[in-house]
């Protein structure tokens, strides 16, 4: 097998499938015995068969006979547990059904297998882009000491770093699994945008299997058909495998002299409106008010006599006088 087998498909949007289990069973379109492990379609006579409604794991459509005894086919045998007194309802379609887990084949080596990361970022704001891979880009291996530049990992570090129970990764080999692939950018762009790498983290995105969820792991299935001899044949692969999703994000500033100015400005006005309110709230909300007024204000006293007042009003009516008489002398001229 190579790449063309395992990741499947070939290209897609931010992101990929890497294939690690399958099961392949070689079909002609005939009729033959239901899968075993469907409990229905074990029969007793052909009655059970034909008034059976419909089921959505059926496997095509059943002819209302019950057969007693394993078919064969041109490739495979079918397994079977059909005592005398049982037997499996027979349908038309893809003959033989798909086998399940006794047919299960692990892809060899699959942990060794890498994964080129490749990836571009624009910061528009600052009309800036760049890219996760170094200029003199050589073949390489990720490694946290020797190559931590490198977008080149393994499987087996990816699954590593998004699983730590062993008996867990395990079962993501056989039965599938999601990884998401995070890459976090925190740029200073008064530094050569060269200097900016990425940072990758790698999470577990499925339910443990310990938990046992509906659905466990990540598979489908696909085909490829043929005709031969005025017959149909085809090839059905159920692919388990790691289904890796990346995602991107980050951040990136710049020195700006009118942005610390407006800064700077609200940071002078955020501290005089603080002394106002606090000054508001300690005279005339708080408890001990009266303690801070005596030492925030200052207090004058007037003291003026009795005798100094009259005398002050004997003067102002003494002056009103004079004006009056100069205003009459005026006149009589």
């Amino acid at each position: 097998m190579d790449v063309a087998d395992y990741v499947i498909p070939p290209s897609e949007n931010n992101g990929m499938f890497v294939m690690t289990n399958f099961v392949r069973t070689n079909q002609r379109q005939s009729t033959c015995a239901e899968n075993i492990e469907l409990k229905q379609a074990i029969c007793k006579n052909d009655n059970i068969c034909s008034n059976q409604s419909f089921i959505p794991t059926m496997n095509g459509r059943w002819t209302g006979r019950c057969l007693f005894t394993p078919e064969r086919n041109i490739v495979y045998q079918t397994r079977s547990v059909i005592t005398s007194s049982k037997g499996l309802c027979e349908y038309a379609g893809w003959c033989p059904p798909e086998d399940g887990e006794s047919s299960m084949m692990l892809v060899q080596g699959i942990l060794n297998f890498t994964v080129f990361i490749k990836t571009f970022l624009e910061f528009p704001l600052f009309g800036v882009k760049t890219k996760n891979m170094v200029d003199n880009l050589k073949p390489c291996i990720f490694d946290p000491i020797h190559n931590k530049d490198c977008p080149i990992y393994t499987i087996d570090y990816m699954l590593n770093q998004a699983e730590d129970n062993s008996t867990e990764r395990d079962l993501m080999l056989r039965y599938g699994g999601f990884i998401n692939i995070k890459l976090h950018w925190d740029c200073n762009l008064d530094r050569n945008i060269k200097l900016c790498k990425p940072k990758y983290t790698f999470s577990r995105l499925d339910a443990p299997f310990h938990e046992k969820p509906f659905s466990v792991g990540f598979n489908f299935r696909y085909s490829s058909t043929w005709k031969q001899n005025e017959e149909h044949f085809r090839t059905l692969t159920k692919a388990y495998g790691l289904r890796f999703k990346v995602t991107i994000s980050g951040n990136a500033g710049k020195f700006n002299f009118i942005t610390l100015t407006l800064n700077i400005g609200s940071l002078i006005g955020i501290f005089g409106i603080a002394t106002f309110v606090s000054d508001i709230i300690v005279l005339y909300i708080s408890k001990k008010s009266g303690a801070y007024r005596e030492h925030v204000f200052e207090k004058l006293q007037l003291e003026t006599s009795l005798d100094e007042t009259k005398d002050h009003s004997k003067l102002c009516v003494k002056k009103n006088e004079d004006q009056l008489l100069n205003d009459a002398s005026n006149t009589d001229r």
